[in-house]
Order: C-alpha cells, then sequence, then structure tokens
C-alpha cells in the first residue's frame, strides 16, 4: 500500500493519504536548534540539547501529540479544522490533505470547505527560531470571517525528564506573559532581580516566545488547561471550539503559548501570516516578530535560501541510474539522511527522546563517513572533534559531552565520568573507526597535510593526527586477549555481544587489520620506515592468528569469550553464522579471494532474506551464554536474528569489491526504504529514511522496520553504495573507478565533485557484465587500468569507462 510518492525533480516525499501506519516525520534546523515534526504536526523542538534545551512537549510512544497546530475556525458556521489533518481529523471524504517533507522544511496543503491552507514550517538559515506560515486562499465563493490559531504546547523545564516527572518542581517554576504580539514563557522568572551572571543554585531566567506576525492578535492564552478545557484534548480544544482563548495566562500550572486572530477573505482572496517559536529574551524575540512584518515576501525568501543551500550540499554528486529507487536515495533521500545522522548523532528523534546528552564515539566516527563526499569541509571539523575526544592512552571516550573540553576531561578511568555518563568502561571498537574515515576525508581531498595537524587529547597533551592514529593502534595492542587478537573490553559493536574483558572479537580483530593497512599507507607517505616495517609484521603476525583460530570452511567465527569459548561456529545450536565478520573479512582485505566467495555465499544462502541479510541466525532462545544480551529480545528482532540496517551498507559494500554487482544491488533493493514505498503498511517507517533495524523471519512481524532516521544505517549505506556500486575509490593520488552493478544496468552516469574539480562519469555496459573495465578514458585519452591520477585531472572533466 502507497501513502505517498517521490517527487525527485523538487527533492520533496509527498504524501497523500495522511493516516500513515506511524508519524513520518522530518527535521529542521541545525546544531544550534533543532525540531521534528511529523506529517500531522507532531513533533518537538529544542535549543542545542534534546535533553536540557526542550522547548515544546511531545508524549513519546503514544499518538503523535502534541505538536505545532494551526486551527481554522468558520465564525458564521462555527466549524473548525486543523491546518494538518490531525488533532482535529476531519473526514477524509471532506478533508483533503498533503504533506511535503522537503529538505529543511514541511509543507502542509489542505482543503476544506471552500478554504485552501499552506502551513508551512522551517528554521531559517543560520537562526535559532522556528516559521510557522500559514497562508489561506478563500475559494467558496463568498467572504469569509476565520479565526485562525496557533498553538505550541511548552515544557515547564528545559530538562526533559524534569519536566515530565519532577512536577513538585517543575510545576512551580514557570509562568507566561502577554507581550504586544506575543506570549513569553518565563522558567525561574522569579529569579530576574539578579544580575546576568548571577545565579541560584546554578539557575537563571530562562525565555521562549511563541509570537504573531502579519496580523492583530485577538486573544492569547498561556495555560494549557484552559486552552483545552476539562476533560478535552487537542482535536477539540474550548480555546479553539468557543472562538476566543479567554486571555488567561499561567502562574503554576502547564504553560502553553496559543495566539489567535481574525482575518476577513474575498472570494480567491490570500492572506499569510506567521507564527514564531524559540528560546529567545523578550527583546529579541520583538525584534525576530518585527522582521516578519510582511509574512509572505519573507517566508518566500527564505524557503527559496534553505532549498539553494539544500540543493549545493547534495548536488556535489548526483547519478542516473535505471533504477528511480538508487537515484532516489542517492541523490536526495540517503544524503539527507546523512546529514540529520551527522547533526543530531543519537540525540533526538521520536525513538531516541532526546536524553543522551552527548555524542557516542564509534556513532559520531562513522556517521561522518556519509557526508565526505558532499561536504569535506564540515567533516573534517567533526573528525577534529572527535579525535579531541580520543583519550591520551588512544581510546575513545565511550560518549563525548555536549559540553567537551579538550585537554580537560575525564576518561572511564576515573569514577567521575562513569557517574556522569554511565559509560563504565572503554569498548574495544571506538577508535577503530578513526581510520577509514580519517582515511577516507584525506583520499577524498587530497588534504596529506591534515596529518600534521596538532589536535589535544581528550585529557591531557596534543600531538599530529597521525600520532593520534599511532595512538589509537597502540590502545588496541596494549589490550590484546589470549590469543593475541584484540580483547573485547566492554563491548563491539555490537552493545549485545559481551564477550567479556579478555574475550576476543573477530570483528574488531577485522577492524583492527584494516586500520593497520590505513595506518601503513600514512606511514609509507610519511616515509616512517621503522615504524612502517613495525606495522607490516604486526598485521602479518595478526592475520595469521586470525587464519589460524577463526576461519572455519566457510564462514569466520564471531570470536572467543573471556572463558574461551568459540562464538558463531557451525556446529553452535544458535547464532552458528555472524554476517559482519563475513563482510569484514572482505572490506578488511584479509580473505583470500577463494574465502571471501565462501563466506559471501555462506551469508546469501544462509542470512539473506526479502528484506535483508541476517544479523546472525538461528536466534538465541535456549543455548545462549551470559554476554549474549541479545537472547532478551524476541526472536527476529535486533540483534537476536533481527536484520540490522547498518550491516546493510557493509555486505553490499564487500560484494561490490569482489565484483558482484547483481548481490550488492539485491542488497540495497531489499533493505532500501523507496524500494518499499508500496509496502508501507509492512515497513510502517518513512520510505525515504532509514531504520536501525527491520525485524527477521523469525519475528511474527517480519519486514518491519524500526527506530527511524538515527542510524548508522545512512553513512554504511551510503559508503556501500558510492565505494561499492558505483565504484567511486578515491585514494592517496587519484581516484579508481570500479562499477559493480546489475548486468541489465546498460549506461549510467555519475557527476561528482572532486578536489575542486568535476567528473561527469559514463559508465557504458553493452556486454551486461557486473564489473571489470575493457577501457577507460579520460578527456578522450584512454588510460590504463580503471585508475585516475589527480594530477591529470582538469577543471572540468569527460569520463567514459567501458565494462
Amino acid at each position: 500500500m502507497k501513502y505517498g510518492y517521490f517527487d525527485n525533480e523538487h527533492r520533496e516525499y509527498v504524501i497523500e493519504r495522511p493516516d500513515t501506519p506511524a508519524p513520518w516525520v522530518n527535521y529542521l534546523g541545525s546544531p544550534a536548534y533543532g525540531a521534528i515534526i511529523s506529517n500531522n504536526a507532531g513533533g518537538y523542538s529544542f535549543a542545542k540539547s534534546g535533553a536540557n534545551g526542550r522547548i515544546l512537549r511531545y508524549i513519546f510512544n503514544s499518538f503523535d501529540q502534541p505538536g505545532r497546530y494551526l486551527y481554522l475556525r468558520d465564525n458564521d458556521s462555527k466549524d473548525y479544522w486543523s491546518a494538518s489533518w490531525q488533532p482535529v481529523g476531519k473526514d477524509l471524504n471532506n478533508y483533503k490533505s498533503t504533506c511535503r517533507h522537503g529538505l529543511g522544511y514541511t509543507q502542509m496543503e489542505a482543503s476544506y470547505d471552500g478554504i485552501a491552507s499552506k502551513a508551512s514550517y522551517y528554521v531559517p538559515l543560520e537562526k535559532s527560531y522556528e516559521v510557522w506560515a500559514l497562508t489561506l486562499t478563500n475559494h467558496s465563493g463568498r467572504p469569509r470571517e476565520l479565526t485562525l490559531t496557533g498553538y505550541a504546547e511548552f515544557t515547564n523545564h528545559s530538562n526533559y525528564e524534569q519536566d515530565q516527572v519532577n512536577l513538585q518542581y517543575s510545576l512551580f517554576i514557570g509562568r507566561t506573559l502577554f507581550q504586544e504580539n506575543r506570549i513569553m514563557q518565563q522558567i525561574h522568572g522569579n529569579l530576574d532581580a539578579l544580575a546576568k551572571e548571577e545565579q541560584i543554585d546554578e539557575k537563571n531566567v530562562t525565555e521562549r516566545f511563541f509570537g504573531l506576525a502579519g496580523a492583530e492578535v485577538s486573544s492569547y492564552c498561556g495555560d494549557k488547561e484552559h486552552f483545552l478545557g476539562t476533560y478535552r484534548g487537542y482535536g477539540n480544544p474550548q480555546g479553539v471550539t468557543s472562538g476566543s482563548l479567554g486571555n488567561v495566562l499561567s502562574y503554576n500550572e502547564n504553560s502553553c503559548g496559543a495566539l489567535s486572530c481574525t482575518v476577513t477573505l474575498a472570494p480567491e482572496e490570500t492572506k499569510t501570516i506567521a507564527f514564531l517559536l524559540g528560546e529567545k529574551y523578550s527583546q529579541e524575540a520583538s525584534d525576530i516578530i518585527a522582521g516578519y512584518a510582511d509574512p509572505e515576501t519573507v517566508v518566500k525568501q527564505e524557503l527559496a535560501e534553505l532549498k539553494n543551500c539544500w540543493q549545493e550540499k547534495l548536488d556535489h554528486l548526483k547519478v542516473t541510474t535505471p533504477s528511480p529507487e538508487f537515484d532516489a536515495m542517492i541523490n536526495t533521500w540517503n544524503a539527507y539522511n546523512c546529514f540529520m545522522t551527522f547533526l543530531w548523532s543519537r540525540a533526538a528523534s521520536f525513538i531516541y527522546c532526546g536524553l543522551r546528552n552527548g555524542y557516542g564515539y564509534r556513532d559520531t566516527v562513522q556517521d561522518i563517513q556519509g557526508i565526505i563526499h558532499l561536504a569535506p569541509d564540515a567533516a573534517a571539523e567533526k573528525i577534529r572533534f572527535m579525535l579531541s575526544a580520543q583519550t591520551s592512552n588512544g581510546g575513545g571516550l565511550p560518549l563525548v559531552k555536549f559540553t567537551h573540553n579538550p585537554g580537560h576531561e575525564d576518561t572511564p578511568d576515573d569514577a567521575s565520568y562513569r557517574q556522569e555518563t554511565g559509560h563504565p568502561a572503554y569498548r574495544a571498537d571506538d577508535a577503530l573507526w578513526l581510520f577509514p574515515t580519517v582515511y577516507k576525508y584525506i583520499a577524498e581531498t587530497g588534504n596529506l597535510g591534515f596529518l600534521e595537524e596538532e589536535i589535544p587529547y581528550a585529557d591531557q597533551e596534543t600531538d599530529s593526527v597521525y600520532c593520534h592514529l599511532k595512538r589509537a593502534v597502540q590502545f588496541s595492542f596494549e589490550r590484546l586477549g589470549p590469543h593475541q587478537m584484540p580483547a573485547g573490553l566492554y563491548a563491539d559493536w555490537n552493545d549485545c555481544l559481551r564477550l567479556g574483558a579478555e574475550g576476543e572479537s573477530t570483528f574488531v580483530a577485522l577492524q583492527f587489520y584494516y586500520a593497520l593497512a590505513v595506518l601503513q599507507k600514512f606511514a609509507a607517505y610519511k616515509q616512517d620506515t621503522d615504524y612502517l616495517n613495525y606495522l607490516d609484521q604486526k598485521q602479518k603476525e595478526l592475520g595469521e592468528t586470525i587464519q589460524k583460530l577463526c576461519w572455519e570452511k566457510d564462514r569466520f567465527i564471531r570470536g572467543y569469550t573471556q572463558e574461551g569459548r568459540k562464538i558463531g561456529s557451525a556446529s553452535d545450536p544458535e547464532a552458528s553464522l555472524w554476517l559482519n565478520p563475513q563482510s569484514w573479512a572482505v572490506i578488511s582485505g584479509l580473505a583470500d579471494n577463494a574465502q571471501a566467495d565462501a563466506v559471501l555465499d555462506s551469508v546469501y544462502e544462509k542470512l539473506n532474506t526479502e528484506y535483508g541479510a541476517l544479523l546472525m541466525a538461528p536466534p538465541y532462545h535456549a543455548h545462549a551464554f551470559e554476554g549474549a544480551l541479545a537472547v532478551i529480545y524476541n526472536p527476529g528482532v535486533k540483534e537476536n536474528a533481527g536484520i540490522f540496517s547498518q550491516s546493510q551498507g557493509w555486505i553490499i559494500l564487500a560484494e561490490a569489491l569482489r565484483g558482484h554487482g547483481e548481490r550488492a544491488f539485491t542488497y540495497f533493493m531489499e533493505n532500501a526504504p523507496a524500494a518499499q514505498n508500496d509496502r508501507a503498511e509492512i515497513r510502517r517507517l518513512e520510505p525515504y529514511c532509514y531504520g536501525q533495524f527491520t525485524e527477521g523471519r523469525d519475528s511474527r512481524h517480519f519486514g518491519r522496520s524500526h527506530v527511524h532516521w538515527l542510524t548508522g544505517t545512512a553513512s554504511t549505506v551510503m559508503v556501500g553504495c558510492v565505494e561499492g556500486i558505483l565504484g567511486l575509490r578515491p585514494d592517496l593520488q587519484g581516484i579508481k573507478l570500479s562499477p559493480a552493478i546489475p548486468k541489465n544496468w546498460e549506461r549510467l552516469e555519475i557527476d561528482k565533485d572532486f578536489r575542486g574539480k568535476h567528473l561527469h562519469i559514463q559508465v557504458e555496459n553493452p556486454n551486461h557484465r557486473e564489473s571489470g573495465c575493457e577501457k577507460l578514458t579520460l578527456n578522450g585519452k584512454e588510460l590504463d587500468g580503471n585508475y585516475i591520477p589527480a594530477d591529470l585531472l582538469q577543471e572540468e572533466n569527460e569520463i567514459i569507462l567501458f565494462l
């Protein structure tokens, strides 16, 4: 069943049926101000931190309320409705609704009783407040008098938990005021006599505003209970049904911002007003609202700026292939998803409630990879930040606080860090993610000078990027298990697999093998000969160890527990085959050709499903060891034989590295949101963003997906598609073109910006091959093989690759 379609020309997903299986959402804003909005206007806002900067309230795991509500009331008939289908929920036979989720904005168009409305929600570029613009047109053929009401439900405290739980405190620190054309909410307003630099118990006055521009306020309300009325809800609030908000303010009640205005529209007349919301003190709020005296003009200009900004970002890579699903994801939605994950990590969605007050190390370093080819400067800044969160012993801080202060942070070796963050120890894989990320950045940009940049460690000292990487390697060398593979520490990538502090993960060992290969490249460039020889020897020893202890006929095992128990052996009654060691055996370069093909065949035959490859199988139930925490989940769910979406990117890349274009694309299509647009009632999640996992074949809800937007899947699948299927593989000196595509793709085109040059690449496949290179021409000149040295590139380049 379809609920909408992709409008690729405008880079929008258009929802034609508002009764979607779950709230389908979009992100507005930047790190300074974030907002999440559903197709029915549900959602919340926050300044900087979803945990400590919450502005709007939202009830999670419920019914997508409250939200950014715009109500319309006909003052003659007393009938009323909302600019989004919900919360009023008019009969869809009479109420027509379309929601357009775009890049940084959402627009909802509705038609009811002769009135057409368009609500545009966005955060202006470089601003830290949001705009709800409402445009009305009277198509009824008669004059209409309407009362328009905007409603925002404030939190009583900026901290989400304090607002929701600590009511004996949070209810009694807030009040609302009405000033000119706005509701002002004050938190700890009784501290207004203090000087700005003074605090009481680390608290001072916080102010939020909800204002109206483009019309005069006819009535207002700052008290949620008075707006809704006793035993009423958001669908029939008395402030709307009565036609007046009563001019009531809050004092020790749940606060809100509600503003009404009355407009008269002649037949075919159009009018635009704007509601504005943010966390600002009164004077700044007044100045912001004054800037929207002509809301129609300002809104049009700001939306154009937003669209142009996103267009420029995403146009650094454009593809045209025979697959509309692939094109929609790579050109727009996977890329946009990567940026949202890059910006918000796992901080705030409708599943992540905003309580993680910091960045997960492994999550964030992986997320950077998805935007390197689109925004390398932004990627470099985040890499620097994450390097500054690496401790001087080479490990990564499991959680990097939003208040991170490089050179002065506690570490997991300190009780204070463990108490504040809840992370008791280092993880084995955190710092190892730096290697593919730093390498991809340097390869994409050619900025080898980045290796010399001086960056502080989290706790003490400053070092070059190159030395940061050397310390990351040393961190693993100093923490080897009894078989001389990296010790499991607190956990590897799979938080539900605890092998023990002295256990050993094959996955991490393969990551480490790959990390040594990356560092070898950098050591060779720096002519660090002694260290290069050391790395060569250590990598050889590690590879031999992995081959000896972890290879089993058609698979690599998952690892060893601290007690020496083998995990992921073919003889295990449960969890006998694991996905990630197989893909990473290929990605790392450890597996020889025969092993690589054998493990990929095993995955395809034993783990693949119509929705992607299972993380492992069979699921744990009766034979789980103590550290197999996945057993707490139902079979087929999450880590317990679910289809973990992030791992699909790695299997796509692994198949592509072997030249298996058919399988690589099959894995893409099985898990791609756009490819499931006509199965929305099964998938449930938005058909334009990735979810963390899909329920596997052992679940009664096989194919249902969960945990939208903020998942490492976005970057992993982007890398798998760009480097794997498209075969765009930069290195330190140039770029290799090695597509792995379905045989029936006769041609594809790629436009890519690379090191300040533009590449227009045509891939011709008249012989219906999956991979290979029969001929490559650059600007009309044939080159040897499929590699283009960077120094041969001109400002504009025409490249033709024949498979």
